[in-house]
């Protein structure tokens, strides 16, 4: 088994979670335009900055929300 150093593996921790970022962001993206519609450019960029915590966040709110106001409450 090779040695990665914790440089290395810091590395690969944060690209691990920049992929679940934007993978989770890709997905909700996906579900607001087809329970909302097209968004603004606004909305884009709220997704593309948000942790994942307050993506996985948004996709539950989504389940129970009316508007797209309600899906964004909590952050």
């Amino acid at each position: 088994m090779p040695y990665i150093a914790s440089v290395e593996r810091i590395g690969i921790e944060k690209g691990i979670q920049q992929g679940m970022q934007q993978w989770e962001s890709a997905l909700l993206e996906r579900q607001l335009t087809r329970r909302f519609g097209p968004h603004s450019a606004e909305t884009l960029a709220r997704l593309q900055a948000a942790t994942v915590e307050q993506l996985e966040q948004w996709a539950e709110n989504i389940l129970d929300a009316t508007t797209l106001e309600e899906v964004f409450k909590d952050y």
